[in-house]
């Protein structure tokens, strides 16, 4: 039991540093390369952010645990949004100014309920992974148009400029690239085979652990992002880094796991877990969309609630397993 708690405490610190390191780099290397920095936020660092929760749901789909993949891509998205968002708006209230996040807003819902459809079936099957990663192909191609049609005034122009880095020689970006890589792989590889082995000592299913311990873990890097950015005023940069993450989150990584291991899904994924994070994914819709002149505001109230949902959800979970 020591040996499988240090691997999944030394798991969860590697990806938290290595996801840290691994955005900076990503983001560094691609604003050298000559690209903008709004195009780099909305599609980049979109990618960077969920890099924890891909790697660490290959590993777990070709490592035979594919509840642990897919509960880790729910999972990870109910704590963007509970989490990482409620605690950024508890921190600082936020009012999203930006047409551009207004378009993604739209792409988050779409692709928050596509994969549900794909697996009312009760399967994730080979061909549903291959739609889903047809629709991120389609949807990062729309990023980039986005990005590249941003208009200079809107907001998360100046947020991106300030937040992703120019003073990085493509040497050191790069660099840092890799070193943030090899510890996401090093992390996840721990984190998952900590995981697995939690899973067999207590009897917990593995799509538990996947929504809680590892989908927690997962989202460090997003944490990270977002707090930063609340401390700094730059509410757009913080919605902005949910929605892109939450998205890569429910097609690229149910979309590769699908691909590495196709399986029958756990009905309670179905009936309970999906359905929670897809209503708090409604609610932030609700709360944030602006029509017309109009402008979405989360305040402290907001934040509390999101936050609150998030713990409540978790204390049913963990009760429901300590229970079993």
């Amino acid at each position: 039991m020591p040996l499988t708690l240090g691997a999944m405490i030394i798991g969860l610190a590697l990806l938290a540093w290595g996801g840290e390191r691994f955005i900076l780099g990503a983001s560094a290397t691609a604003r050298n390369l000559g690209i903008s920095p709004v195009l780099v936020g909305l599609t980049i660092v979109g990618f960077a952010t969920s890099a924890p929760e891909m790697l660490v749901s290959a590993l777990a789909a070709w490592s035979g645990t594919p509840g642990l993949a897919i509960g880790n891509a729910v999972g990870s998205n109910i704590a963007n949004l509970g989490l990482v968002l409620g605690a950024a708006v508890l921190l600082r209230p936020m009012v999203a100014q930006s047409r551009t996040l207004r378009r993604e807003l739209p792409a988050l819902l779409a692709s928050t309920f596509l994969p549900f459809l794909l697996l009312l079936d009760g399967e994730l099957s080979v061909l549903d992974a291959a739609v889903l990663l047809a629709v991120l192909a389609i949807l990062v191609y729309w990023l980039a148009f986005l990005g590249y049609h941003t208009s200079v005034l809107d907001p998360i122009r100046a947020e991106y400029a300030a937040e992703i880095r120019a003073d990085l020689t493509m040497t050191r970006a790069v660099l840092w690239l890799i070193i943030g890589m090899a510890a996401l792989l090093a992390g996840a590889e721990l984190l998952v085979l900590g995981a697995t082995s939690a899973a067999r000592t207590f009897g917990i299913s593995e799509v538990v652990i996947g929504l809680t311990v590892v989908a927690i873990g997962t989202s460090l890097p997003e944490f990270a992002v977002s707090i930063a950015a609340a401390y700094k005023n730059e509410p757009d940069l913080v919605l902005g880094n949910v929605i892109g993450s939450n998205i890569f989150n429910m097609l690229a990584v149910v979309g590769i796991s699908g691909l590495i291991a196709p399986h029958r899904i756990d009905p309670e994924l179905l009936t309970m877990h999906y359905p929670v994070m897809a209503a708090m994914t409604l609610g932030v819709f609700i709360l944030t969309y602006n029509r017309g002149q109009r402008r979405g505001r989360l305040g402290r109230r907001s934040g509390a609630a999101i936050l609150g949902s998030f713990i409540l959800y978790h204390s049913v979970v963990v009760y429901q397993a300590l229970a079993q």
